[in-house]
């Protein structure tokens, strides 16, 4: 992997790949829901979407005419810290994915017409959201772990806020958080730095030094929240302070949810769902930000078990901080995630999503060798320790379900939200 700048400052991060038939190209630039405000949540999500309504050369359906034109895939994501714009493409179009993706960066319209029919295809996707309580479930923990810190945010926003949006509002928002300092081009494939000059044509003119913003880090909360939905099952989270992207002992991190519940094989999944029947879908993950990190085990069971699984996992959980993990499954965990991580560089995208990822947050790359010392540096002290760090608190509770009183024999106080709130992450 290679880093370049062009001349106006603009990072670019090239991996090339020979043998690679293809190239996926990203535009990254770090803004998401921790960037907003109350009074603005859901616009970084919502500009995400605007990118690709037409510019002064495209229109949306020519947009998507020139990649399907081309066998080319293009798309978007917006997440809590960085958004991205992507494409993958065959080498010989990487001139075309660049043209159309810089036009969409610097000469979207962001026109009154197209804002009013975005904005209900966005009111859709939160009624979706809404209509699927084991992800509406998910937000509602956040915010029992981080209550108002914009962490929590919903990174959709609420129907009222989208509503009160207009283009002036996304273009002031743009002109803030769309910067050079904020923004990183990440490219592998088939491509060298050959593409330099392509770049420096089409982003070459970029210019907007931007807004600097101040973060505050998030407090850990152990609150209890319960939204009130009618379904078949309760959605269940359980979450623990876990640890920032820069965390020394983040696959420490890894290796331990892994076990917990990062598979087939975990002991939740082992215990919960092949041993006693309670659950299909029962596992745990830690999301990672810039400065903190959260840790979370999530089951949906009948009204009837969630009592049982509730038990069952602050059982598990207890053993754990009791014994810690055996040398077993370290060494398994860390099998686990070395191949992991290296299927995952057969593709071009995630090498590019990785590269995209690691410039704008970190500001550092290690190579796969490198990745894989640290993996196999984790030693049992390291776990222990981490072990100790994210169950030294008591967890935070979120609950989706038809009935209040499911809720009364797992001894916490619960937070009743609307729907809206629910949604909102307020």
């Amino acid at each position: 992997m290679n880093k370049y700048t062009l001349k106006n400052g603009l990072r670019v991060m090239i991996e090339s790949i020979p043998t690679s038939r293809s190239v996926s190209f990203g535009i990254w630039v770090k803004t998401g829901s921790r960037y907003e405000t109350p009074e603005n949540n859901g616009i970084s999500h919502f500009i995400e979407h605007m990118l690709f309504k037409g510019t002064k050369r495209h229109t949306a359906k020519e947009i998507a005419d020139r990649f399907d034109g081309i066998g080319g895939n293009v798309n978007a994501f917006t997440s809590k810290e960085y958004t991205c714009y992507y494409a993958k493409v065959l080498d010989q179009h990487l001139p075309i994915a660049v043209d159309v993706l810089s036009d969409m960066f610097f000469e979207s319209l962001l026109s009154e017409e197209e804002l009013a029919k975005e904005k209900n295809v966005i009111l859709e996707e939160i009624s979706m959201y809404e209509d699927t309580p084991d992800d509406t479930v998910h937000d509602l923990a956040s915010r029992a772990a981080l209550g108002d810190h914009p962490l929590a945010y919903s990174i959709l926003g609420t129907a009222e806020r989208l509503n009160a949006m207009g283009p002036a509002d996304l273009r002031k928002y743009m002109s803030e958080r769309y910067s050079i300092p904020n923004t990183v081009i990440s490219l592998a494939g088939n491509v060298g730095e050959e593409v330099l000059e392509l770049l420096e044509k089409h982003f070459g003119r970029f210019d907007v030094a931007g807004t600097n913003v101040s973060l505050t880090t998030p407090t850990f909360r152990s609150d209890a929240r319960f939204h009130k939905k009618k379904t078949e099952q309760n959605h269940l989270c359980l979450t623990f302070p876990g640890c920032s992207i820069e965390d020394p002992k983040m696959y420490a991190m890894i290796l331990l949810n892994n076990t917990i519940g990062g598979g087939m094989s975990s002991r939740l999944f082992q215990e919960i769902r092949e041993k006693r029947g309670l659950a299909y879908s029962v596992y745990s993950y830690h999301t990672s930000y810039a400065d903190s990190g959260l840790f979370t085990v999530y089951a949906g069971t009948a009204p009837k078990q969630t009592q049982d699984v509730y038990d069952l996992t602050l059982e598990m959980l207890e053993e754990i901080k009791a014994k810690g993990l055996t040398e077993a499954e370290i060494h398994r965990g860390k099998e686990q995630l070395k191949g992991n991580l290296i299927l995952s560089l057969e593709s071009t995208s995630s090498r590019m999503n990785r590269l995209g990822k690691n410039e704008l947050m970190l500001g550092r790359h290690y190579t796969l060798d490198e990745m894989l010392e640290r993996i196999d540096a984790v030693t049992m002290e390291d776990v222990n320790e981490m072990i100790a760090r994210i169950m030294n608190e008591t967890c935070s509770i979120a609950l989706v379900g038809a009935q209040e009183k499911v809720l009364s024999g797992l001894g916490r106080e619960f937070l009743v939200s609307s729907a809206t709130e629910a949604a909102s992450g307020e």
